[in-house]
């Protein structure tokens, strides 16, 4: 009877401990699956949008049946709140978030599930951006591309930030020695400012009081650099940054695919001349449907062999090539360009 006890007991003992050992083989099972996960970090943020994803490296006890990214306001979010289904097995995956809300913060993390239950990878956190306003009250959409937020509309305010006008000028002979700050209307048709934006002059870009709207400024050249170096360099980023199809473009609008969601618009230009060295003259050139100018707050001495004087850069886009163009012009020969500006 003593015997028979001993055996029970016996038995009792080594049922707990094989279920402890169970319980913790499953933990571990678990565990060796969320190492196994990563979720990739946001891009294309804009709104009410982002991108995220991540990915599977290995099925570690069964075949990842879905896959995706979850999301919610609270941290550590599951597969019961918010998600997206991205397929089956093991891999990258890029997954698209919608219907957020801006200007408001979130918790996202990739989820594989299998026959053995779901793992999550890394939670991370994802901001979403909104619009702003100008003082005239124009409405601008944003973006956010890599590390940076983009307007996605050329600016378009006639005053600067303090509410104070920005000169107006409709004889564009006018902005060739002129030193303070100006802008005008594409071939003075303020039609074409509601959708491609106003031109300004390099003296609106540098007044003190300020062009872009509070917590915004002008892209420095270095900005901009770190922009195309993003897209892949000068070479694509012109056709990542464009509006696609022809409704602005026209025919070609080479290599345009706007996956940069910046939407590039061909705004146009005014050029400054001097005739005999002594009387200015300007023309709409920069056809507007054709080209984009885009002004950066850089400016630099010139190195002309025989004319010394500064220089302002910015750069072009074109529907003929996908590229971007950098450019400048001596600073009597400023004319006028499209502005997009850069939250500080």
């Amino acid at each position: 009877m003593k015997t028979l006890r001993k055996y029970f007991v016996f038995n009792v003992l080594l049922l707990s401990i094989l279920t402890v050992f169970n319980s913790g083989c499953e933990k571990e099972k678990n565990k060796e699956i969320i190492l196994y996960l990563t979720t990739a970090p946001t891009k294309s943020i804009t709104e009410t949008s982002a991108i995220s994803g991540g990915e599977i490296f290995e099925d570690v006890s069964s075949p990842v049946l879905t896959r995706g990214v979850c999301w919610s306001t609270n941290p550590n979010p599951t597969i019961a709140n918010n998600k997206t289904n991205d397929g089956s097995g093991t891999g990258i995956f890029e997954s698209h978030l919608t219907g957020l809300s801006a200007n408001s913060t979130y918790y996202i993390r990739a989820y594989a599930t299998n026959n053995e239950g779901t793992a999550y990878g890394d939670e991370l956190t994802l901001k979403t951006i909104g619009p702003v306003t100008d003082v005239d009250g124009n409405v601008y959409q944003t973006i956010c591309i890599g590390n940076q937020v983009w307007m996605t509309q050329n600016l378009k305010t006639t005053k600067y930030r303090n509410g104070n006008p920005i000169q107006l000028i409709s004889d564009i002979n006018q902005f060739g020695g002129l030193t303070t700050g100006a802008y005008c209307d594409y071939d003075n048709n303020s039609s074409n400012s509601n959708t491609y934006g106003r031109l300004y002059n390099w003296y609106s870009l540098i007044d003190q009081r300020n062009i872009c709207p509070i917590g915004w400024h002008i892209p420095s050249k270095d900005e901009w650099e770190t922009l195309f170096s993003y897209l892949g360099g000068k070479s694509v980023a012109g056709g990542k940054l464009k509006e696609t199809g022809t409704a602005h473009w026209i025919s070609p609008n080479e290599g345009a695919t706007n996956e940069s969601g910046f939407k590039a618009l061909p705004g146009g230009g005014v050029i400054v001349g001097i005739d005999n060295y002594s009387n200015y003259y300007g023309y709409f050139d920069m056809q507007i449907g054709s080209s984009a100018s885009f002004w950066s707050s850089t400016s630099g001495p010139s190195t002309h062999p025989t004319n010394p004087t500064y220089i302002a850069y910015f750069f072009e886009l074109s529907s003929y090539h996908a590229e971007v163009v950098q450019q400048s012009r001596f600073m009597y020969y400023l004319g006028a360009y499209s502005i997009r500006c850069i939250r500080d």
